[in-house]
């Protein structure tokens, strides 16, 4: 069941006019802001500040950066915010950030299991993490939190930039604002959330890794690099095998 709860947290930004943020806790998700809101509005104002969402708790979260200008990744409490600077993008571990929405956990207890070589895709994945959920008695009906570690064999993976030239957000104005990278046997540790009913909430509706109409996209997840160099937004990855994958212990 959903309740709403009052998050402290300050925001040193002038567009984040409350310090109080009435996030939504499901299980051992919280989550405050929706990428729909985006495009009802046309604005990618900020609605949740990066204290609430980070902090001395073992806590990860996701989140897009306020204005479209940048990513937010929160692993074991620190931030990862990077934002597209010229030809370059920068790496900053402060808190004085907004995300137009953003979702996280300060789950604290994890299991690992290693991810069978059967497990190749983006798609593979999504569908491994259910499963494997499932198995573990979690419940699958409500999103839960994820975490990845190991070297895939290539990521594709993006930063948000504002390409909007000042106009109202669209969805496609919104695909354009992106800066497109690609790793390949890179070290990484991976946040992620699963859900199947928050799409157009924290759960992305359109993910270039899924080519058929009638699947849905149910995960949301970003990469931090081992060495802390690299942090931004999973657009689709695959295996080759020796990935760990960390579930919420019960």
């Amino acid at each position: 069941m959903k309740t709403l709860y009052a998050i402290g947290g300050a925001c040193a930004l002038a567009a984040c006019a409350t310090a109080t943020i009435p996030a939504v806790k499901e299980g051992l998700v919280e989550y405050y802001g929706s990428q729909k809101t985006i495009f009802d509005t046309g604005k990618a104002e900020a609605k949740v500040p990066l204290a609430a969402m980070s902090g001395p708790e073992a806590s990860f979260g996701v989140g897009a950066v306020a204005g479209l200008d940048g990513e937010i990744t929160v692993f074991d409490g620190k931030p990862y915010v990077t934002k597209v600077r010229g030809k370059e993008f920068t790496m900053d571990h402060g808190r004085d950030h907004a995300a137009v929405f953003s979702v996280w956990t300060k789950n604290t207890q994890w299991r690992d299991e290693l991810v069978p070589a059967s497990v190749k895709s983006y798609l593979d994945l999504q569908r491994h993490v259910k499963v494997r959920a499932a198995a573990a008695g979690i419940d699958t009906n409500q999103p839960f939190p994820f975490l990845l570690a190991g070297t895939p064999a290539e990521l594709k993976w993006h930063i948000n930039v504002d390409r909007t030239e000042g106009k109202p957000v669209t969805r496609e104005l919104f695909a354009k604002s992106k800066v497109n990278y690609t790793m390949k046997g890179t070290p990484v540790d991976i946040v992620g959330f699963y859900s199947e009913k928050h799409l157009g909430a924290f759960i992305g509706t359109y993910v270039p890794a899924i080519k058929e109409k009638d699947v849905k996209n149910t995960i949301h997840i970003h990469l931090v690099s081992k060495d802390g160099k690299s942090a931004g937004h999973i657009d689709d990855l695959t295996f080759a095998g020796g990935m760990t994958l960390r579930l919420p212990k019960n």
